[in-house]
């Protein structure tokens, strides 16, 4: 099966020595996204915010592998806090329109740069 690196510029760049996504056959692995503004590098404020910028990235990503939020089958998603779960939810809701992909949530005790928020994805192509 072929694999196929897909980075964009319109994500934030790795951190660390990992790819931004990965396709595999017909499936896309996204790593964690955190709520970085590409175009800035900084961090957006408020769990809704941040919530909304980490799966825009997520966005972006399954785009320039050719997929699309539409074809997510599973996310996870690490919030610091579960008292954040309903924002959390309401913010998700608003990028799956219909039949919303399988999820997990949990509740971690620190993300990479504090942040209050990582989404990571796998979608078909």
């Amino acid at each position: 099966m072929e694999t196929k690196i897909i980075s964009t510029d319109k994500a934030p760049a790795a951190i660390g020595p990992y790819s931004q996504a990965v396709a595999v056959g017909a499936l896309i692995y996204t790593s964690g996204m955190i709520p970085v503004d590409p175009d800035t590098g900084h961090m957006v404020s408020g769990i809704r915010e941040q919530t909304r910028q980490a799966l825009t990235n997520v966005k972006s990503l399954l785009e320039a592998a050719g997929s699309s939020m539409n074809k997510v089958i599973k996310t996870t998603v690490f919030i610091k806090d579960m008292n954040h779960f309903a924002a959390v939810n309401e913010v998700y809701a608003t990028f799956f329109d219909s039949d919303p992909p399988a999820r997990s949530c949990v509740e971690v005790s620190r993300l990479p740069k504090d942040v209050l928020i990582e989404v990571e994805a796998v979608a078909v192509k």
